[in-house]
């Protein structure tokens, strides 16, 4: 015979169990922060022995919060984004909130249908590395918290992995080795962390007397840097530096393809140190903070959730240049 279904137990049973007040319950669930953390582990240990989870519909009714975030990034498959995005859950599972992710696939109409579907869903946004518009940003923000990872925009909170440092460290390195014409490889013009890095290129190559040259992408991607190949080459340049990781890698595949041995044929750097020691040659690269860019991002949405208002802050990351095995002195003839 058929077992009847178990009651689901209730907010007030698990008070009882627990000898507290409802209220503790339901703060240890919503806002852990107000108690000790003896309080919120005791609570918890009575609520997991006993079955009970909060109703998120219910909560969301009676104190306006869902108990959700979202995070949006432009391509979950880049290698920058996932220790981001573990970051990210890990802090906001510690909050008790449960994380939406989407991917806009690099494509800002795809990033604006995102948003206005998660909107009704969640208490706040953290979008990383947004394709938006500035206004369409502001609007979402009139809707919802929002926090800006590489995306610089004044009265918003945002977090900024400052990759200035590391690349003109990078433009130095390939100087002194012997490199005066060189690449970069960009990516999306609109991306606020390519706007820093080609700057930076430029302006480091201007100072110490090297030719930079700009050589697009397709996209940010393998094949992206795999078709650039060609272009760094009739370039007439000596070395490249790469958008990202991922660009590198394939750019060193495409060198590979036309019989360019890297590094003795061409040096390549590239940045955010994703895949740098995984590659062969391992990765000349740029440092990145995107694992302690996704927490601190979850932190101060957290705190502008529970203030209600942005404080406009900037937590700024800082980058420097990791040298391995991809650069080395010019070929005789291409110095």
């Amino acid at each position: 015979m058929d077992q009847p279904p178990k009651s689901i137990p209730t907010i007030e049973q698990v008070a009882r169990a627990a000898g507290v007040a409802r209220s503790t319950v339901s703060r240890a669930f919503s806002r852990p922060g107000m108690l000790s953390p003896e309080t919120v582990a005791h609570v918890m240990a009575v609520a997991a022995r006993l079955g009970y989870a909060p109703n998120q519909v219910a909560r969301a009714l009676s104190t306006g919060r869902y108990g959700n975030i979202a995070l949006i990034v432009p391509d979950v498959a880049n290698p920058f984004f996932p220790p981001l995005i573990r970051a990210a859950e890990a802090r906001a599972d510690a909050a008790g909130l449960c994380v939406f992710l989407g991917d806009s696939d690099e494509n800002p109409a795809r990033e604006e249908r995102l948003t206005g579907k998660m909107a009704a869903q969640v208490d706040g946004f953290v979008l990383a590395s947004s394709r938006l518009a500035d206004d369409a940003i502001r609007a979402l923000r009139g809707r919802r918290p929002v926090v800006l990872v590489n995306r610089d925009l004044d009265g918003l909170d945002r977090v900024l992995i400052d990759s200035a440092p590391g690349t003109a460290a990078a433009v130095r390195h390939l100087q002194a080795l012997g490199h005066r014409r060189i690449a970069y490889i960009g990516g999306p013009p609109s991306s606020w962390s390519n706007q820093q890095r080609r700057g930076a290129v430029l302006r480091m190559a201007a100072e110490l007397g090297v030719e930079a040259v700009e050589v697009a992408a397709e996209r940010p991607s393998y094949e992206g840097g795999k078709a650039a190949a060609s272009a760094v080459l009739s370039a007439r340049t000596s070395a490249a530096i790469a958008f990202d990781d991922l660009v590198a890698q394939g750019l060193m595949a495409g060198l590979a393809g036309l019989g360019i041995e890297v590094p003795g044929g061409f040096s390549v750097i590239g940045c955010d140190d994703v895949l740098g020691a995984r590659t062969y040659p391992p990765l000349t690269t740029i440092s990145a903070r995107s694992n302690d860019a996704g927490r601190v991002a979850i932190e101060m949405l957290l705190a502008q959730i529970d203030s209600g208002s942005p404080s406009g802050a900037v937590q700024r990351l800082g980058t420097h240049l990791i040298v391995r095995a991809t650069t080395a002195a010019p070929p005789a003839g291409r110095g």
